[in-house]
Formats: C-alpha cells, structure tokens, sequence
C-alpha cells in the first residue's frame, strides 16, 4: 500500500511564526483518482487540519459550492490575484485556471493549524520548489483501467476529455515515481484503507 520510500527520514518543516507552527500537507493526484473524497473523510476526523479551499475559473460541478469546494471565480478575477502575487501556486489544467491562495494557508500554518492541499502533480511540483519542507503525498489508482472506470462513473466529463484525462494521468504516473519530489505513494484500491494509511502518515510527521 505504501511505497519504500515512506520510511520516515523527512526533517521537519519550519515557516516561522508561534512555537507550534503548522504543517502543509500536500495531495496529489490525477483526475478520478479520490482525494477529494479520500480529504473529506480525513477532515472530518482530524480537528487540527484545515483544507486550503483554492480558486478555479472552471464551472462548479453539480453538488459543488462556492467557498466549500472551491472559490469559482472569472478569469480576470484570477489574473487580478495571480497578478498582485497571491497564489502560493497556479495552474492552467485542461483549459480551467487553477490556484492556492498564499495569505491564506500561511496564516492557518502560523496558528498552529496543519493545513491540506489538494492540487495535481504540476502544482505540486511548484510548490515543492516554494516549500521544500511540506509533505509531498500521492495518490495513484490500483491501475489504468481502474482509473478509466472510475472516470467514466463519474460522469462529469465527456468520452474525449476522459481520454485527455487519461494520457495526462498516464504522464504523471511516470513523474510519481520520482524519489525527490514525492515522499509518501499511496495506491487507493479502498477508501478505508487508504484513510487509515494516511492518517499513519499524518500522525507520524506530527511527532517529529
């Protein structure tokens, strides 16, 4: 379930601030793979972390609100706070802007309050670059053909986005198998399962 790599070397991060600082959490995964159900569920049962909520200029899904699941905002809303510096990283994936509020998670990291990103493999690597000191989690479906099903069940995509989805997700695969960048890989065949490993890992850089 969990990669070689997750013995527990990493050293801790430091962000300045008050004597417990926070720490950043940072999930990756392609589309379809459930982190964000995978998140939802952690949320609920960990009181001291707190989900970065990031902006999108992407329609909000059925079931979706705004200032819960994301911030949904029009493109030159997005430009206007890329602009004045205001992401701690963005991206531009599959047409839709995408980006993590800075003042925001640095402030929660200042009071203590460890703090959830939820982004994919290319904003990941940004902000592996910014904060070197986070901890770098991926999640990867059991296989392809897992993947593709559980797109297809989703059904908020059309057969060629799938497809579209699906070689980028191919791609990231490739780049999760980097020992720099990802710390922790976790393959979500269950949802149970993959909450409790996570919880392990959360539990285990907490101590350090």
């Amino acid at each position: 379930m969990l990669s070689k790599r997750a013995a527990f070397t990493k050293s801790a991060a430091h962000f300045g601030g008050s004597s417990r600082t926070g720490r950043l959490f940072v999930i990756s995964a392609s589309s379809g793979t459930g982190k964000t159900t995978l998140a939802r569920e952690l949320l609920k049962e960990d009181k001291n972390l707190v989900q970065s909520i990031s902006y999108t200029t992407r329609p909000p899904r059925v079931n979706e609100h705004n200032g819960e699941d994301y911030f949904f905002v029009t493109k030159k809303e997005f430009l206007d706070k890329k602009n004045r510096r205001g992401f701690l990283e963005n991206a531009n994936v599959f047409g839709h802007h995408y980006g993590t509020p800075k003042k925001e998670v640095d402030e929660h990291l200042k009071r203590g309050r460890d703090v959830l990103l939820l982004i994919d493999v290319q904003g990941a690597k940004k902000v592996k670059k910014k904060r070197p000191g986070a901890v770098f989690i991926f999640l990867t479906p059991p296989s392809k053909e897992e993947l593709h099903q559980r797109l297809n069940k989703r059904g908020t995509e059309s057969k060629k986005e799938i497809r579209r989805r699906l070689r980028v997700a191919t791609r990231e695969l490739v780049e999760l198998n980097d020992p720099v960048l990802c710390d922790y890989r976790i393959v979500n065949r269950n949802i149970s399962t993959a909450r409790e490993v996570l919880k392990a890992i959360i539990r285990a850089e907490r101590v350090k």
